[in-house]
């Protein structure tokens, strides 16, 4: 079993709770392998969606470079950032968000949730499937017989929630249960037509 709590709770509160569980903390702050699962993480070779033969460090660096603000574009710069920080781009610098352009050169501008469920997801996903398989291999096989707990910044767990940030920790817990977004019990169907478009 997977389960999500905030990164923020002290863990002797939720052992409490979960006694037998095993606390994986899987943000930028981890101190262990866990750290590659981390959106800033600079694994390197990700590709951009909707961006032909153009590659990012890491899944915010896509995130944030595709961003579009109302007096700042997209910065491609970004995509070759590899040292976990400094990637926000803040309001306070660029002024409103506008969204996020649909690939480099692209004049389609996707709104938060489309961008997300365009961008966000499947990039991620990628990352799960091509530069730590093997940790989340490991995952799926001890959650079989323990309780896991994901440690994540951010634990809103629905892709239509903009109210707040997707945890990544759920986009983990849903790839390895086969859950949505990755799985059939909810499938989005233009996320699987891009996907498909993407291979990924």
């Amino acid at each position: 079993m997977i389960i999500i709590e905030s990164h923020k709770k002290k863990p002797q509160n939720i052992l409490k709770k979960y006694p037998e569980a095993i606390l994986a903390d899987v943000t930028s702050k981890a101190t262990d392998d866990l750290v590659k699962l981390s959106p800033f993480y600079p694994h390197g070779g990700i590709p951009v969606p909707f961006s032909e033969d153009l590659t990012a460090t890491c899944v915010e660096a896509i995130w944030q470079g595709l961003k579009v603000f109302e007096d700042n574009d997209v910065d491609i710069h970004l995509f070759k950032n590899d040292t976990m920080k400094n990637i926000k781009r803040s309001v306070r610098k660029n002024g409103k968000p506008l969204g996020h352009r649909k690939g480099v050169n692209s004049n389609e501008l996707l709104g938060y949730i489309e961008a997300r469920k365009q961008i966000y997801i499947p990039t991620y996903r990628w990352v799960l499937e091509n530069k730590v398989s093997s940790i989340i291999e490991r995952m799926r096989e001890a959650s079989k017989t323990k309780t896991i707990i994901l440690l994540d910044y951010n634990t809103n767990q629905n892709v239509d929630d903009a109210s707040k940030p997707l945890s990544h920790a759920f986009l983990i817990k849903a790839y390895i249960e086969g859950i949505y977004p990755y799985g059939n019990k909810k499938e989005d169907k233009n996320e699987k037509k891009e996907l498909t478009l993407f291979g990924w």
